[in-house]
Parts: C-alpha cells; sequence; structure tokens
C-alpha cells in the first residue's frame, strides 16, 4: 500500500443522482468533494430507458443521458470524479476518517457521504445462475434488444418489473409477467400500463420452479402457489426484477442498518450514528427509491455535511 495518505475535505462514495446532487453542492460550497464513483457510474439510471417523472424533462430523457448531464455538472463545479471504488473504511474514530480506494490507496477525509445505492436481487435457483448471461438478465433494457420478435418472462410485481414488462412489450412477441401474490405492488399507473397492454400475460400466484435449457434458455417451469400445478412456458429470454440489495456491506461494522442493510439515518436528515459520516440515496432509502427523492437526499447530505465542517470549525476556533 502507498505511503501517501491523501486528505480530503469531503469524500462521496458513490454517483447515481443523490452522489452526484451531493457532489454540485458540497462543490459550490466549496468543500473540494473527491468521488469515488463506483464499478457502475451514474447508478441504476445507467439501465434505465425513459424518465418521465423527473422534474425539468417535459419530454422525458433516457437514463444514461441524465446521469451524464448530472456528472457534468458535477465537474462543472470542480468535483474530483474518479472511477474506483472505496474498499473498506475505518470509522471507529472521529474525523478524519480512514478509507481505502482500489485496495491500495489511503484516504483520510473530514466528512463522508455514502451514495452507493442498492444492487438487483436474484431468486436464487441454480439454473438461474448456470444460464445468467445466456438469456438470464436482469436488465431488461440492457438485454432486451437480443430478444427482439421472441417471447420471454419477466419476474416481479413492483414499478421496475412493470415498467421492464412495458419496456419488453414493445420489442417482443410476448412478455410473461411472473408475480408471486395474487396483486401488484407496482403504483395503479404502472399496473393499468401492464394490464392493457395485449401481448403482457400476467401469471399471478406464481413462482419459478425451474428456468429450461442446457446453454441457453428455452423455457421456464411455473408453479402456481395455490393449486401447485405446473406450467411450461416457452421463452428464449428471462428477467429478474424482484427489487435491490443496497450496496453498504463495508459499513457493518460501524453505520446502523436495518434486516437487510438499509442505512439508518436520523429522521428528517441525512446523518448516520457516527457524526461525520452522512448517508443519501438507495443505500438508506427503500421506501420511495426514486431518482427525485434521490438526489434531494444527496442535496440533504452535503448541506448536513458543510454544516457539520463549519460547527467544527467554530468549535476549534473557541
Amino acid at each position: 500500500m502507498s505511503t501517501n495518505i491523501e486528505h480530503i475535505e469531503c469524500l462521496i462514495v458513490g454517483s447515481g443522482p443523490a452522489g452526484y446532487t451531493a457532489a454540485i453542492y458540497a462543490a459550490r460550497a466549496d468543500m473540494k468533494p473527491v468521488m469515488y464513483a463506483g464499478m457502475q457510474p451514474g447508478g441504476q439510471l445507467t439501465i434505465t430507458t425513459d424518465v418521465e417523472n423527473y422534474p425539468g424533462y417535459p419530454d422525458g430523457i433516457m437514463g444514461p443521458e441524465m446521469m451524464e448531464l448530472f456528472r457534468k455538472q458535477a465537474e462543472r463545479f470542480g468535483t474530483d470524479i474518479r472511477y474506483g471504488m472505496i474498499t473498506s473504511v475505518d470509522f471507529s474514530g472521529k474525523a478524519p476518517f480512514k478509507l481505502i480506494a482500489d485496495e491500495t490507496h489511503e484516504i483520510h477525509a473530514e466528512t463522508v457521504i455514502i451514495a452507493t445505492g442498492a444492487s438487483a436481487k436474484w431468486l436464487g435457483i441454480p439454473s438461474e445462475e448456470k444460464l445468467n448471461g445466456r438469456g438470464v438478465s436482469a436488465c431488461a433494457v440492457c438485454d432486451g434488444f437480443f430478444f427482439k420478435g421472441k417471447d420471454v418472462a419477466i419476474v416481479g410485481a413492483g414499478d421496475t418489473a412493470c415498467e421492464e414488462a412495458s419496456y419488453l412489450a414493445k420489442i417482443c412477441s410476448k412478455v410473461y409477467m411472473i408475480v408471486r401474490r395474487n396483486e401488484f405492488r407496482a403504483s395503479k399507473a404502472m399496473q393499468n400500463r401492464v394490464l392493457a397492454t395485449p401481448n403482457i400475460e400476467v401469471l399471478f400466484d406464481s413462482e419459478t420452479d425451474e428456468i429450461l435449457g442446457e446453454t441457453k434458455v428455452e423455457g421456464a417451469r411455473i408453479k402456481n402457489r395455490k393449486t401447485g400445478e405446473m406450467r411450461h412456458i416457452d421463452i428464449s429470454g428471462f428477467f429478474v426484477a424482484i427489487g435491490h440489495q443496497p450496496n453498504t456491506g463495508i459499513f457493518k461494522d460501524y453505520l446502523t442498518m436495518d434486516e437487510t442493510g438499509y442505512l439508518i439515518t436520523v429522521p428528517g436528515t441525512s446523518k448516520t450514528n457516527v457524526e461525520g459520516v452522512f448517508a443519501c440515496g438507495d443505500a438508506q432509502d427503500k421506501v420511495y427509491r426514486q431518482a427525485v427523492t434521490a438526489a434531494g437526499s444527496g442535496c440533504m447530505a452535503a448541506l448536513d455535511a458543510e454544516r457539520y465542517l463549519a460547527a467544527k470549525g467554530d468549535a476549534s476556533t473557541n
């Protein structure tokens, strides 16, 4: 490991709407933020097509394009954006906090803003892993093109699943939507969109027993959870949209989180249980999980960090 220790006033871990917004506010406050953008700069919106519910874009905007604009704005105000990972942290003492980037570079940060987001969950059946990348995908927007004109299935019941089912229906012949319960979890608007799409067939009270195929997806065996009846469907693509897991594992020894790993913040703030460490975006939001709420929480984190530093500076001069 390098003996050169870098001292940073504000370190932002992760990108996406929360991280980039935090960077914009922190940079404008002259906190000289450094951002480690992670392995997927821009977060989940980089795998989203049309974003139609973010204010200021009356005609909608593509997710990757939106994140590129966020990035440029953060850089315009002087954010140092680095395409790497924070691989370990030490929040055991008071600031400055010790963090390691890419397993080699030691950083001491006066404040840390966590915007690491969340990652897709999987069903956990063997055939899913075996056929991952061979017809099994957690990103319909990324991979749907490869199944143009074919029959596919998607698992999930929330807004993301409905959005991806609607997207797939535009390019695929038929979309089977596998819903575990007898109802959606999605908003009414998304439900209505799915139910009004003629080439989407919703299989309620259903779960995937097995994905079929040796070298590629050729079908799926679906079990009715009420009757136990098995149904075989012929498909070429199988998409999983059952939720996300917060990317917070490296903080578990220091920060308070719920049973699923979402960071717990003081209500109405971005403050964690460690003074000087703040959390925003999907790493701490399991309720709303929207781009606009993530951006708002990123703003909160930067303002909280700025006030923390100001109060610390005032205390040191007294």
